[in-house]
């Protein structure tokens, strides 16, 4: 592990970028989070959209145990102007040399930049405080809004994969503050 030693308290993570705020996903945002998941989301994802409420409950009641031990946290964007949410940013295997970042943003804010800004500022805040050696970042092929935000970061393709929905590559990210 990398952040032996933890000096944060996983429930108390608030990240800052110039126009949102990440904090670790609670209960209280799962009815706003599942009104973001439309099928265009879900197209470059390995889930679908959930059917109900339940189902939704069934998948982020399995988020809470990681997060609240800091391995695999789940991130709430809010829009720091009005405070809904635009979407959830994931930073998966989060006390590994390589952890994985994911990102979904609901489709009326699309193309404005929020992706991206999210992800950089998670990426920021895990350096610094995880110490990671890099970030992976899988990405469908297709998806060329997250391909950007990948390159954007510095990023190059490593790997590729394949699933059911879609082929994929994996992009190896510098860490922003390794080693500092």
């Amino acid at each position: 592990m990398h952040d032996a030693g933890r000096d944060w308290d996983a429930r108390a993570v608030s990240i800052k970028s110039a126009r949102s705020v990440m904090r670790l996903f609670t209960a209280a945002d799962a009815d706003e989070v599942l009104a973001c998941i439309t099928p265009a989301i879900t197209r470059w994802m390995s889930w679908e959209v959930p059917s109900s409420a339940e189902a939704f409950a069934q998948v982020w009641l399995t988020w809470l145990p990681s997060i609240d031990d800091g391995t695999d946290l789940h991130f709430v964007v809010r829009c720091l102007a009005d405070g809904r949410c635009l979407g959830l940013v994931g930073l998966h295997r989060a006390r590994t040399e390589a952890p994985e970042l994911g990102i979904w943003i609901r489709e009326d804010v699309h193309g404005q930049g929020f992706g991206w800004e999210a992800v950089a500022a998670v990426a920021d805040w895990a350096s610094e405080n995880l110490h990671p050696s890099h970030f992976e970042y899988p990405v469908a092929v297709e998806n060329a809004a997250s391909r950007r935000i990948a390159e954007h970061l510095g990023g190059s393709v490593v790997a590729r994969r394949s699933n059911a929905k879609y082929a994929s590559v994996v992009y190896r990210i510098p860490a922003p503050c390794a080693g500092a």
